[in-house]
């Protein structure tokens, strides 16, 4: 964490300076344990392409994504103007975040409010880095010819039509991709989207994230990649629910890339 360089939006902007990219961290990535760990693994990445990027700190907040799903227009409304006052302030045009829900509500919704941005998932934008040499996957890593599951999460999958630069991602650490039954735009929800992360269950005979952790089980993979921090959040306790935890890892993709490279 020490050697981590995460440029602050407000310091810059008392230097003169405007980034090119503003990583969007997102309220998983800020307060949730698991997902810092994605954060940590894509600024890591960050540092190793040499981006321009800064966070927002203290001055970013929620989205608002889930008080709109859960119904509550005028809490969206109020959180979403004021980030956009923050974003206009600093003449943000790019961002790029971690998680697909962050993403589709900046890059989708906030337009209807005045805020119109280049948003990018980190998915998309780490590809982009691959693709224009910035960042190199090394041969021969940590996931060389082991079985690989690929969990498309709401947002990114259905939401956008974003399923091929995640698969180009894992393609590029030489392992087995292996697809579960349900993917692409056919793919499962983990049963955290919607608002439902933060709400009891509804009566039924089986959890949704325990019929998807069943799914990833039955492709007989051992790591479960994913792009989300509820899908990671929804999957490991599914794995956890089938005591698979310790033989089948749920993983970002910035954290196996990481891995790989050994960053």
């Amino acid at each position: 964490m020490s050697k981590l360089n995460i440029p602050i939006m407000a310091d810059l902007a008392a230097q003169g300076k405007n980034p090119e990219v503003l990583f969007w961290v997102g309220c998983a990535g800020s307060f949730d344990a698991r997902a810092q760990k994605v954060v940590v693994a894509f600024s890591k990445i960050l540092n190793e392409a040499n981006v321009d990027f800064a966070i927002l700190g203290k001055e970013e907040s929620c989205t608002g994504d889930p008080a709109r799903r859960a119904g509550n227009e005028f809490v969206f409304q109020m959180t979403a103007l004021q980030n956009i006052e923050t974003l206009n302030t600093y003449k943000v045009s790019k961002i790029v975040t971690t998680c697909p829900h962050c993403f589709n509500i900046l890059k989708n919704e906030y337009p209807a409010l005045g805020g119109k941005y280049d948003v990018i998932h980190h998915t998309q934008f780490m590809q982009t880095l691959i693709d224009e040499g910035k960042l190199v996957l090394k041969g021969g890593g940590a996931f060389e010819g082991k079985k690989i599951t690929y969990h498309d999460s709401c947002y990114l999958g259905r939401a956008n039509n974003v399923y091929e630069a995640p698969r180009s991602l894992l393609e590029g650490l030489d392992n087995d991709l292996v697809e579960m039954e349900r993917s692409k735009s056919k793919g499962l929800c983990c049963g955290a989207g919607g608002a439902q992360m933060f709400k009891e269950n509804e009566p039924g005979d089986k959890r949704i994230n325990i019929e998807r952790t069943e799914e990833a089980l039955g492709t007989g993979a051992t790591i479960v990649a994913a792009n989300c921090p509820f899908c990671i959040t929804m999957l490991s306790d599914g794995m956890k629910a089938k005591e698979k935890q310790d033989s089948v890892m749920v993983y970002d993709l910035a954290e196996l890339i990481v891995d790989n490279n050994k960053l």
